[in-house]
């Protein structure tokens, strides 16, 4: 938790959380148990296990975890939709709960009527109800649907309705579980200005995503869990590194914690890394990356080029770089992958590439073989400090992918330019004005 919140009204206190549910082999078993109840004919399984959190007024927490590590399950818990095997759940504030929406319609009611029923269901009075009705049905735009059964309507109608019941009650607390982009592209920017508008607002928000990139941006704190077990909470960079090697499958931690044309090639290598001219030891290396990896194949060397072979660790937007990267093979490797990612210093991947999305053969490397793979290109980014990432990975034959090394933040680079640019891409435009 981040010490700067523990001053903080908490909103939402979870005290030894537990979830579980009888697992039968058949429909058979679960009949005898129910017949005689001291019959026991079923497993348990754990879906939260023991689980403490406290989530103070104003925090953005991203929650993450691979499929089935309980997420959805301690959302539901705290909005009411599911009832805890034990433990205690507070919560200091009116809840809305992006998780199944329309679950209060009536199917044989009118928008409308549903509009009120959702509101009722929320706990407003019929004058808070009539109060926000029309930014519902504004936002819903749906038209004369609205006096129409629910029953009639298409599943596009309906999630726009109920996401607007939902995001229109001015809760305390939002909870939202992958159901930000709903609708068309226009509702979808609709949703997201909304959620803008509650962070602004000071309001507490609760954000399930298996997009990385969201949590990043949106998200103050993150939380990771598996297998019902929190297993991180802090800092959402860190927090989106600890995901990362989860959904690879690596269990133990290894923390030492356009013009874009890209031409990517690739060549084997016989000679032995000479340890007293490392490329890295001439870039700013970054003490604290994140390394992980099965270790069949190692990253030992990287550094960016310019046009006369030089290394550099500032660049000009407007030039081309070539970025080198050496891996030695620990045993032999057919087709490696290899990939390269520039990020901002919040976390947020802003471009990379690959071999395989460049289907750029690269060959079958035995042990003690050394990869040079170059990337080369322009960086038409804004001025600012960036950080490099690498890896090596493959799929494997289960089509599962495979990571034999990841160096996350491996070094800073700074971009210069020579001009001022809006956002984080400089789109090289040339502008003209003319008096007519």
């Amino acid at each position: 938790m981040d010490k700067k919140n523990q001053n903080k009204e908490c909103i939402i206190e979870i005290k030894n959380l537990k979830k579980e549910y009888k697992m039968y082999k058949d429909k058979k078993s679960r009949l005898i148990e129910a017949v005689a109840p001291f019959y026991k004919n079923h497993t348990t399984f754990s879906a939260i296990d023991n689980l403490n959190l406290e989530i103070h007024k104003g925090e953005v927490v991203g929650i993450l975890g691979k499929n089935g590590a309980g997420k959805s399950t301690l959302l539901k818990m705290i909005t009411g939709v599911v009832t805890p095997t034990s433990g205690e759940i507070n919560v200091n504030g009116k809840i809305s709960s992006l998780l199944e929406l329309g679950a209060a319609f009536n199917q044989d009611l009118t928008g409308e009527e549903n509009i009120y029923q959702h509101g009722q269901v929320m706990g407003l009075s019929k004058e808070e109800i009539e109060a926000t009705k029309q930014n519902i049905i504004d936002f819903a735009d749906i038209g004369e649907h609205l006096y129409q059964p629910v029953k009639t309507y298409s599943s596009g109608m309906f999630a726009r309705l109920a996401f607007a019941c939902a995001i229109n009650v001015n809760p305390d607390i939002l909870i939202v579980d992958e159901v930000l982009s709903v609708g068309d592209i226009a509702f979808q920017l609709k949703c997201f200005k909304k959620f803008e508008q509650f962070k602004e607002k000071g309001k507490t928000i609760l954000f399930v995503t298996h997009n990385v990139t969201d949590i990043i941006r949106n998200c103050n704190r993150a939380v990771v869990i598996s297998n019902g077990n929190k297993i991180f909470d802090g800092e959402v960079k860190e927090g989106v590194d600890k995901y990362k090697k989860l959904i690879v499958g690596i269990e133990n931690e290894n923390k030492s914690l356009e013009k874009i044309e890209t031409n990517i090639k690739t060549e084997k290598n016989d000679k032995k890394e000479n340890n007293g001219d490392l490329w890295k030891s001439k870039v700013k290396e970054n003490t604290d990356m994140l390394t992980y990896g099965n270790g069949d194949a190692e990253i030992i060397d990287y550094g960016i080029f310019n046009e006369d072979g030089e290394i550099e660790q500032t660049i000009n937007n407007e030039n081309e770089y070539t970025v080198k990267v050496k891996i030695k093979f620990n045993k032999e490797i057919y087709e490696p992958i290899f990939a390269m990612s520039l990020k901002d210093f919040k976390g947020l991947e802003l471009c990379g590439c690959n071999t395989k999305a460049y289907k750029v053969l690269t060959g079958t490397y035995k042990k003690d073989d050394i990869a040079i793979v170059e990337f080369k290109q322009t960086f038409p980014l804004a001025p600012e400090k960036y950080v490099f990432s690498f890896g090596c990975t493959t799929i494997n034959q289960n089509g599962d992918l495979e990571v034999f090394d990841r160096k996350y933040d491996a070094f800073f680079i700074e971009i210069v330019a020579h001009r001022e640019c809006l956002g984080i891409i400089d789109l090289k435009t040339n502008i003209s004005v003319a008096k007519e």
